[in-house]
């Protein structure tokens, strides 16, 4: 058996953008306003910002605010005399990616034509690199058989991406599909455009967050997982171009981009969604991720009202909930899938991997990723160690994200 340990890596985010150029244009939304986030997670990550808007944009968001988030002066008019030549060409020039958040229905009937008559429409047609597109509008906007023949147009055509839109409340208060993805799932979109795309044609299956087992109407037994751990796998998967399934339990996280996601309440509605993902011979996957945190116990019975306060004393008959990743370890004829478990427990070092090593045999997985609860749970950075049959990884702390691309590097390496 093998006992090293990992250095600290950079995170995924930051070696992607740091030195690339993006040019993030601004049109008249009122979700406008998100696209400042957007400019400071990129910049954060090391890229530099190119701000750009519409005329329309600047009723929404004032180009000072903008200007004063990336460093650099708003470029908004195509015959700015700073710019020698013509503009478009050289924001183009030196662009790494072209992002247009938010990006309205008029914006996407352009794109699709390929017209040129603003600075947005023709910095896009002269982009060298991806452009991203993050469409907000009104639902009926949205829905419309123009604007879905134009997102038909600009899929076939393959020039630019559309992230988002997503459904829930827009601007007027009315719900439905239209609303702008939020800047945290855009700029997920900007990190994966520089991704290496190593697992694409891999199937992963992914499950996260915690499962939820009723006792009544009003209460239920949980654990603190939030999911951010399995989420942030599913992100980079699907950013590397895995095709990914996540699998989730009750969490407030977003969907991140380009993930396929089924939402599930407790530990039999799982192992449901998990069966139909695999498939019943394992053979719709190529690798399977469980980090959800799934509960061993369920109610006996769950009571149709809720249950009165009666005596001093009370207590709740508990049945054994299946092993969803004993059952696929039993199942699995050979070495695929990839099976990857989770392992959360409050002892640390020797007693931490001790019953991580008693795990990889009982469920018959190729690893488990080891982690301390206290580490684990709420926080963007985790501490794991990685246990395999023949070696015992400790690596340190790390963010969930830079975790998650060691957990597939070792998938893609099987």
């Amino acid at each position: 058996m093998t006992v090293r340990a990992s250095n600290p890596e950079i995170t995924m985010a930051s070696s992607l953008l740091g030195g690339k150029t993006i040019a993030l244009c601004v049109t008249g939304s009122v979700a406008a306003y998100k696209a400042v986030e957007v400019a400071r997670l990129s910049i954060k990550a090391g890229a530099r910002v190119v701000p750009v808007m519409t005329r329309s944009a600047a009723q929404f968001l004032g180009p000072v605010t903008l200007a004063g988030i990336c460093g650099e002066a708003v470029a908004s008019d195509m015959w700015d005399p700073a710019y020698a030549g013509e503009m478009h060409v050289a924001i183009a020039d030196r662009a790494d990616l072209v992002a247009i958040v938010p990006a309205t229905a008029d914006v996407l009937a352009r794109l699709a034509e390929g017209r040129a008559d603003d600075l947005v429409a023709a910095l896009a047609l002269c982009a060298r690199g991806p452009v991203l597109a993050a469409p907000a509008m009104h639902p009926r906007m949205w829905e419309h058989p123009a604007t879905q023949r134009n997102v038909a147009e600009l899929a076939q055509q393959k020039r630019v991406t559309l992230v988002g839109p997503v459904n829930g409340e827009v601007a007027s208060g009315d719900v439905g599909m239209g609303r702008m993805a939020e800047p945290q799932a855009i700029y997920a979109a900007i990190v994966g455009a520089f991704a290496p795309r190593d697992l694409v044609g891999v199937r992963i299956v992914v499950t996260a967050g915690p499962t939820i087992e009723d006792l009544d109407p009003v209460r239920f037994l949980g654990n603190r997982s939030t999911g951010k751990m399995g989420f942030a796998i599913a992100e980079r998967a699907a950013a590397r171009g895995a095709d990914v399934t996540l699998i989730a339990g009750p969490t407030a996280l977003a969907t991140p981009h380009g993930v396929r996601r089924v939402d599930v309440r407790g530990a039999v509605a799982m192992r449901g969604a998990l069966w139909q993902a695999t498939g019943l011979d394992l053979g719709r996957i190529d690798a399977l991720v469980m980090s959800a945190a799934v509960a061993d116990y369920r109610p006996a019975e769950v009571s149709a009202t809720k249950i009165k306060k009666a005596g001093k004393d009370a207590s709740i008959a508990l049945v054994k909930n299946p092993d969803l990743l004993a059952e696929i370890g039993a199942a699995r004829v050979g070495k695929k899938p990839v099976l990857v478990g989770f392992a959360v427990e409050t002892d640390q070092g020797d007693g931490l991997v001790a019953y991580a090593r008693q795990k990889l045999v009982a469920k018959k997985v190729d690893f488990i990723v080891a982690n301390d609860a206290g580490a684990a749970f709420g926080g963007d950075d985790n501490r794991a160690t990685l246990v395999s049959e023949s070696a015992i990884e400790s690596l340190p702390t790390m963010s969930k994200h830079a975790l998650a691309d060691v957990i597939l590097d070792r998938v893609k390496a099987r």
